[in-house]
């Protein structure tokens, strides 16, 4: 029993002993995580700071540096794309420089119709009167005058003109004129006779009046007609049929130029219309009446066959004249 105040006092003194090296070590250790968060606070807030740069433990990934004059492809892709360009740029320079020339034809022939259209009216004019003759312009003093009995009065009452020759009868003075007033005439009559077809829809009624005046071969009453349909109803089923026989009116009418005109816009205006094809078959020959290059006439059969081939092969009477139309030509 006396020993038991003995142990519990070495058991005390043990735990005095331990208690301020456990209390050091936690100190240590919190000491240590403070300065890992300082360090970390000062790699963030300033980086570099106090003459040393403490590297931060995530790097982000550095973009790479491109360097200047770097090609983005290799030098044949590059040659390529620039190769294409300039393919484009001629072949656009191409298209312009064949519309401009077809463009110069046409107002050629329009020239060309207008000069004679003038020499035709100069011919049935009849020549004026000369300076001087008689009952011409010229005249200025009367019979009185010339034979000096006495002057001529102020105001000399004027004669009565009698009437032309060519008003009292046209048939024997001018045959020209007459021939041209029958032909009006009768042009009229056969106009008259056409019947106009009565279905309910306009567009419909106005085609088919042009389809009949252009069977008729009143080329001029049907070009009306067609281009009433093409200029009002253009997104009408019509307007390919209207444009179509617009370019075939003027190609029976022997005016090819205008014939051309109407059978490209056919086909450029109204590529899926029903004559559309019609239109390139009848453009090629509306070229060989213009007696152009055979080159831009086997151009226009290779488009025929190369857009529209499959309605071509079932259509054997097109078919048949595309393949004369590229022996004429001699097409490869």
């Amino acid at each position: 029993m006396r020993q038991f105040p003995v142990v519990t006092i070495l058991l005390a003194a043990t735990m005095l002993g331990g208690t301020p090296a456990l209390a050091q070590s936690n100190v240590e250790g919190r000491v240590g995580r403070l300065e890992s968060e300082m360090r970390a606070v000062q790699r963030k807030v300033f980086p570099g700071g106090a003459g040393a740069y403490v590297e931060p433990d995530n790097v982000a990934a550095r973009p790479q540096a491109v360097i200047p004059g770097t090609p983005a492809a290799s030098p044949v892709a590059d040659l390529t794309a620039r190769v294409d360009s300039l393919e484009a740029q001629l072949r656009q320079m191409t298209g312009q420089v064949e519309t401009n020339q077809h463009r110069i034809d046409v107002l050629e022939g329009r020239l060309k119709t207008i000069e004679t259209n003038a020499a035709a009216r100069a011919a049935d004019t009849p020549p004026a009167a000369a300076p001087g003759a008689f009952g011409g312009a010229g005249e200025a003093r009367t019979l009185e005058e010339q034979a000096g009995d006495r002057p001529a009065p102020a105001n000399p009452r004027p004669s009565a003109s009698r009437p032309s020759p060519d008003a009292a009868a046209p048939t024997m003075a001018n045959p020209t004129r007459a021939a041209a007033v029958a032909g009006d005439t009768q042009r009229t009559t056969q106009v008259a006779s056409v019947e106009r077809p009565e279905t309910g829809d306009p567009v419909e009624d106005t085609y088919l009046y042009g389809y009949r005046l252009w069977t008729a071969k009143r080329y001029a009453e049907a070009e009306t007609q067609f281009k009433t349909v093409t200029t009002k109803y253009p997104k009408h089923k019509r307007a390919s049929y209207a444009q179509n026989l617009l370019g075939r009116s003027y190609l029976e009418d022997g005016k090819p130029s205008l014939a051309s005109l109407a059978f490209y816009d056919s086909y450029k205006t109204w590529p899926d219309g029903d004559r559309a094809p019609e239109s390139l078959f009848y453009l090629a020959q509306a070229l060989v009446k213009l007696d152009k290059p055979a080159a831009q006439v086997c151009k226009v059969y290779t488009e025929l066959q190369r857009t529209y081939g499959a309605k071509v092969d079932a259509d054997p009477k097109m078919k048949a004249g595309v393949a004369k139309g590229r022996a004429a030509s001699n097409c490869s």
